[in-house]
Protein backbone atom coordinates (compact mmCIF):
# COMPACT_ATOMS: atom_id res chain seq x y z
CA UNK A 1 0.00 0.00 0.00
CA UNK A 2 0.72 3.62 -0.08
CA UNK A 3 3.27 4.84 2.56
CA UNK A 4 1.48 8.81 1.70
CA UNK A 5 -1.81 8.54 2.79
CA UNK A 6 -3.20 11.81 4.38
CA UNK A 7 -4.67 11.83 7.45
CA UNK A 8 -7.15 14.21 9.02
CA UNK A 9 -5.23 17.40 10.43
CA UNK A 10 -2.70 17.65 8.05
CA UNK A 11 -2.36 20.09 4.94
CA UNK A 12 -3.05 18.76 1.94
CA UNK A 13 -0.11 19.05 0.00
CA UNK A 14 0.41 22.04 -2.60
CA UNK A 15 0.65 21.05 -6.40
CA UNK A 16 0.78 22.97 -10.10
CA UNK A 17 -0.42 20.80 -13.10
CA UNK A 18 -2.21 21.18 -16.14
CA UNK A 19 -6.58 21.40 -16.24
CA UNK A 20 -8.66 19.61 -19.35
CA UNK A 21 -8.30 22.78 -21.15
CA UNK A 22 -4.45 22.65 -20.70
CA UNK A 23 -4.31 25.81 -18.03
CA UNK A 24 -1.97 25.47 -15.28
CA UNK A 25 -3.98 24.80 -12.35
CA UNK A 26 -2.16 25.53 -8.71
CA UNK A 27 -4.02 24.06 -5.37
CA UNK A 28 -2.44 25.78 -2.71
CA UNK A 29 -4.04 26.45 0.77
CA UNK A 30 -5.85 28.51 1.07
CA UNK A 31 -8.12 27.85 -0.99
CA UNK A 32 -11.03 29.88 -2.56
CA UNK A 33 -13.88 27.43 -0.81
CA UNK A 34 -13.52 23.94 0.41
CA UNK A 35 -12.82 20.90 -1.99
CA UNK A 36 -13.73 17.90 -2.59
CA UNK A 37 -10.66 16.31 -4.70
CA UNK A 38 -11.30 12.85 -6.35
CA UNK A 39 -8.84 10.46 -7.21
CA UNK A 40 -9.70 8.15 -10.30
CA UNK A 41 -7.70 5.55 -12.70
CA UNK A 42 -9.30 6.35 -16.10
CA UNK A 43 -11.38 8.94 -18.13
CA UNK A 44 -14.00 7.18 -19.81
CA UNK A 45 -13.99 3.69 -18.02
CA UNK A 46 -17.24 2.64 -16.87
CA UNK A 47 -16.84 3.50 -13.12
CA UNK A 48 -15.24 6.43 -13.64
CA UNK A 49 -17.80 7.52 -15.88
CA UNK A 50 -20.49 6.52 -13.16
CA UNK A 51 -18.17 8.18 -10.85
CA UNK A 52 -18.15 11.15 -12.45
CA UNK A 53 -21.82 11.51 -13.23
CA UNK A 54 -22.64 11.09 -9.53
CA UNK A 55 -20.71 14.34 -8.87
CA UNK A 56 -22.31 16.20 -11.51
CA UNK A 57 -26.13 14.65 -10.78
CA UNK A 58 -25.72 16.44 -7.44
CA UNK A 59 -23.16 19.66 -8.50
CA UNK A 60 -25.68 21.49 -7.12
CA UNK A 61 -25.89 20.44 -3.68
CA UNK A 62 -22.18 20.20 -3.22
CA UNK A 63 -22.16 24.05 -4.49
CA UNK A 64 -24.98 25.27 -1.61
CA UNK A 65 -22.85 23.55 0.57
CA UNK A 66 -20.08 25.51 -0.06
CA UNK A 67 -18.03 22.93 -2.00
CA UNK A 68 -16.00 22.74 -5.12
CA UNK A 69 -15.23 19.27 -6.97
CA UNK A 70 -12.28 18.92 -8.08
CA UNK A 71 -11.40 15.25 -10.27
CA UNK A 72 -7.69 14.21 -11.15
CA UNK A 73 -6.70 11.37 -13.19
CA UNK A 74 -3.24 9.98 -15.18
CA UNK A 75 -4.78 11.10 -18.04
CA UNK A 76 -3.52 13.61 -20.90
CA UNK A 77 -5.25 16.97 -21.05
CA UNK A 78 -6.42 15.75 -24.28
CA UNK A 79 -8.96 12.61 -23.05
CA UNK A 80 -10.03 14.44 -20.35
CA UNK A 81 -11.44 17.26 -22.09
CA UNK A 82 -13.28 14.76 -24.20
CA UNK A 83 -14.34 13.30 -21.01
CA UNK A 84 -15.65 16.29 -19.80
CA UNK A 85 -18.12 17.52 -22.61
CA UNK A 86 -18.96 13.80 -23.47
CA UNK A 87 -20.93 13.76 -19.77
CA UNK A 88 -21.31 17.73 -19.77
CA UNK A 89 -19.32 18.17 -16.62
CA UNK A 90 -19.08 21.50 -15.06
CA UNK A 91 -16.28 20.76 -12.89
CA UNK A 92 -11.98 20.70 -13.41
CA UNK A 93 -10.47 18.04 -14.32
CA UNK A 94 -6.49 17.57 -13.85
CA UNK A 95 -4.43 15.25 -15.63
CA UNK A 96 -1.51 13.84 -13.71
CA UNK A 97 0.49 11.65 -16.10
CA UNK A 98 3.45 11.40 -13.89
CA UNK A 99 1.23 10.40 -10.77
CA UNK A 100 3.05 12.52 -8.94
CA UNK A 101 0.56 14.18 -7.19
CA UNK A 102 -1.50 10.77 -7.27
CA UNK A 103 1.95 9.75 -5.06
CA UNK A 104 1.94 12.52 -2.60
CA UNK A 105 -1.73 12.19 -1.87
CA UNK A 106 -1.06 8.55 -1.25
CA UNK A 107 -3.92 7.30 -4.23
CA UNK A 108 -1.63 5.15 -6.04
CA UNK A 109 -0.33 2.04 -4.52
CA UNK A 110 -1.00 -1.59 -4.68
CA UNK A 111 -4.03 -3.10 -5.56
CA UNK A 112 -5.48 -6.23 -6.23
CA UNK A 113 -7.82 -7.75 -8.73
CA UNK A 114 -8.87 -11.61 -9.17
CA UNK A 115 -5.72 -12.19 -7.00
CA UNK A 116 -3.24 -10.61 -9.04
CA UNK A 117 -1.37 -7.80 -7.33
CA UNK A 118 -0.10 -4.84 -9.14
CA UNK A 119 0.55 -1.01 -9.03
CA UNK A 120 -1.96 1.51 -9.68
CA UNK A 121 -4.12 4.40 -8.95
CA UNK A 122 -6.44 4.20 -5.88
CA UNK A 123 -9.56 5.25 -6.10
CA UNK A 124 -9.75 7.96 -3.24
CA UNK A 125 -11.25 11.20 -2.08
CA UNK A 126 -10.26 13.92 0.09
CA UNK A 127 -12.23 16.80 2.21
CA UNK A 128 -10.26 19.56 2.09
CA UNK A 129 -11.35 22.98 4.42
CA UNK A 130 -10.82 26.37 2.80
CA UNK A 131 -7.58 26.87 4.70
CA UNK A 132 -6.22 23.43 3.15
CA UNK A 133 -6.74 20.69 5.86
CA UNK A 134 -7.80 17.55 5.51
CA UNK A 135 -11.44 17.15 6.81
CA UNK A 136 -11.10 13.71 5.68
CA UNK A 137 -9.08 11.38 3.74
CA UNK A 138 -11.21 8.29 1.92
CA UNK A 139 -8.77 5.46 0.01
CA UNK A 140 -10.54 3.04 -2.52
CA UNK A 141 -13.58 4.38 -2.58
CA UNK A 142 -16.11 2.48 -4.49
CA UNK A 143 -17.02 4.21 -7.99
CA UNK A 144 -20.90 4.33 -7.58
CA UNK A 145 -22.52 5.38 -3.94
CA UNK A 146 -19.96 7.80 -2.08
CA UNK A 147 -21.38 11.16 -3.50
CA UNK A 148 -24.03 10.31 -0.99
CA UNK A 149 -21.99 9.47 1.69
CA UNK A 150 -19.96 12.60 1.22
CA UNK A 151 -22.92 14.91 1.07
CA UNK A 152 -23.94 13.42 4.46
CA UNK A 153 -20.82 14.44 5.80
CA UNK A 154 -20.39 17.89 4.63
CA UNK A 155 -23.97 18.84 5.87
CA UNK A 156 -23.37 17.78 9.55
Amino acid sequence: MSQNRLERGQIAPAFTIQDQDGKEFAFSAPLKKPTILYFFPAAGSPGCTKEAADFQDHISEFDAAGYQIIGISPDPVERLKEFQEAHELTFSLLSDPELTVHKMYGAYGEKSIYGRIYRGVLRSTMLIDSNGKIIDALYNVKATGHTQMLLRKISN
